[in-house]
């Protein structure tokens, strides 16, 4: 599986594609989402963690255009962020993403936190 992961904070996208290699997927990175778009659109990952503040384009606009782009077949998006206020879950899987984790992570649980958010054909 391959996955694009979107994170400015270089410290988490180590820990992030260091997790998600050890599990055995590819990875893919941006640190900002105008380069989210741009990998996604060019590279069509299986799956795509997305921080939600983000330089140029934040989480949300880059998802959207994401999903624009690449539909009908649309990558899910799994939103990864430290901005964990009441409602925030709801409202990120209102605009499309198929999931929600909070920072900081688990790292014990994390892989298995964002495959569980693929379709049953999508996990591995």
């Amino acid at each position: 599986m391959n996955i694009l992961i979107v994170e400015d904070d270089p410290k988490n996208l180590k820990l992030f594609r260091d997790l998600v290699r050890l599990a055995g997927h590819d990875t893919l990175e941006a640190s900002d989402g105008l380069a989210a778009i741009e990998s996604a659109v060019k590279h069509r990952p299986d799956l795509i963690l997305m921080d939600i503040q983000l330089p140029y384009v934040d989480g949300l606009q880059a998802a959207e255009i994401i999903r624009e782009k690449t539909a009908p077949n649309s990558i899910p998006i799994v939103a990864v962020t430290g901005r964990a206020m009441k409602g925030d879950q709801e409202a990120l899987l209102r605009q499309g993403f198929v999931g929600y984790l909070a920072k900081p992570i688990d790292t014990r649980t994390f892989v298995r936190d964002i495959l569980r958010n693929l379709p049953q054909e999508g996990k591995e």
